[in-house]
């Protein structure tokens, strides 16, 4: 394996400075860089017109799209490299070969950062922080393996021991156990991100279907994931055995209401009694069905607040779920009309006049009723449908209350009030 010494290949691009194999040697350089930003463009492009009938293909693409250019770089100079090294030095063209590996290396691990960590879209300081800390590691790691530091520096860090109990364990193999546990579980995390996004491709499959695939397999990877980094750093996994038997003791005595909601959590997935989407009612709480997590469930309410309510709450409760089977809900008003009203002639017209308005439902169209007469009038009511129970009822209640009062004005039909009477007592006044 050739050195990465730094000093050997300043010399020789020195010597070689000057003379025609240095310019020949540049100008090779610029030309893989050029070819290789523009091949990476027409892929880009490409891909992009490809990816949308192709899940596995556009998981593939994002995975490699921010590496294209290093990466199609560095093949070409690995070509040019092995073709020039027959005739002259290739000193210029070896010191970009870890440089562009390192950007390749760095912008790779920030996409599998971002697919690990990343959900709504939004990137916090912290994992910026963390990102800015990786690079920084990895292009000084490039410095110390150009100036042969790299060996001293290992050799260094293992002769800090520090003592753990009885063992005495060096600050070098501190560090490699914690990045190989730090690797291991953010592939995992990437894997299940992947794996994700795989399954909300298919659109075929029930989204509580989804849901229970994406949650058992992130539950999978995480657990492959530590028990890969505990091998790699040499811990003897058969200890588990005994973590195993007092994390169940500790799971039956103090978190028994943890447990039920996970276990429920799996069992409202399974069992698609919820589905993202689905306006329910449960305890106190009601709203639309946004997040179905293992412990907990999110309800975001017409109003805008957000409710968390554990899964056993929705297992071990009766839940009105508006959209079960079927997304329609019949809604009321009543009021009262005159005895001198023309109820034959109104009633049509109610169910007219209901009908005209945007979110009652055509399909099952609406009815109006005399329900009694009242000691002040007839009593009526308007039924509909709405299709769309998460938009809100009150305000399409309101939309009819308002068609129906105009209704009213424009017939001349009076809605009576109770008369009431009072009557004052002479007697009781004088004394």
């Amino acid at each position: 394996m050739e050195s990465l010494s730094l000093t050997r290949l300043i010399s020789e691009i020195s010597a070689d400075f000057g003379n025609p194999d240095f310019w020949v040697q540049l100008g090779l350089l610029l030309v893989c860089l050029a070819m290789a930003w523009l091949w990476s463009r027409h892929l880009q492009r490409y891909f992009a017109t490809v990816d949308q009938t192709s899940g596995v293909l556009k998981l593939g693409v994002e995975s490699f799209s921010r590496v294209l250019w290093p990466l199609l770089a560095l093949i070409f100079l690995m070509l040019v490299k092995t073709v020039l090294a027959h005739f002259q030095h290739t000193s210029l063209l070896r010191l970009f070969f870890p440089i562009l590996g390192s950007l390749a290396l760095i912008r790779f691990s920030f996409y599998v950062f971002r697919r690990a960590f990343v959900r709504d879209g939004t990137i916090g300081n912290t994992l910026q922080i963390f990102e800015k800390v990786f690079a920084s590691l990895v292009w000084l790691g490039l410095v110390l393996r150009f100036t042969n530091l790299w060996d001293e520096v290992f050799s260094t860090l293992d002769q800090f021991v520090l003592p753990i109990g009885k063992t005495h364990v060096s600050l070098l193999v501190i560090l490699q156990a914690s990045a190989s546990v730090g690797l291991t579980l953010i592939i995992a995390l990437w894997l299940s991100a992947m794996l994700e996004a795989r399954l909300m491709l298919v659109t075929s499959m029930h989204s509580s279907l989804q849901v229970v695939l994406s949650r058992l397999g992130r539950a999978i990877f995480v657990l492959l994931g530590i028990l890969i980094s505990l091998a790699l750093v040499g811990i003897d996994l058969t200890v588990l055995s005994v973590f195993g038997g007092a994390l169940g003791v500790g799971l039956g005595l103090g978190l028994q209401r943890i447990t039920s909601s996970y276990v429920s959590g799996f069992i409202i997935l399974f069992d698609r009694s919820l589905s993202i989407g689905d306006m329910i009612t449960v305890d106190k709480f009601s709203g639309k069905v946004t997040q179905i997590n293992t412990r907990y469930t999110v309800l975001k309410g017409l109003d805008g607040v957000e409710s968390i309510i554990p899964n056993e709450t929705l297992v071990s409760n009766p839940v009105q779920n508006l959209s079960l089977t079927d997304r329609a809900v019949l809604l009321t008003t009543e009021f009262v009309v005159d005895f001198k009203t023309d109820i034959e002639a109104l009633l049509p017209q109610l169910v007219a006049i209901v009908t005209g308005i945007e979110r009652v439902s055509k399909v099952e169209a609406p009815s109006a009723y005399l329900i009694r007469f009242a000691p002040d009038g007839f009593e009526l009511r308007v039924g509909f449908w709405i299709d769309d129970p998460e938009n809100g009822r009150a305000n399409v209640i309101s939309a009819v209350n308002r068609a129906i009062w105009a209704l009213l004005q424009v017939q001349e039909i009076t809605m009576p009030y109770p008369q009431r009477v009072v009557t004052l007592n002479p007697a009781a006044n004088k004394t």
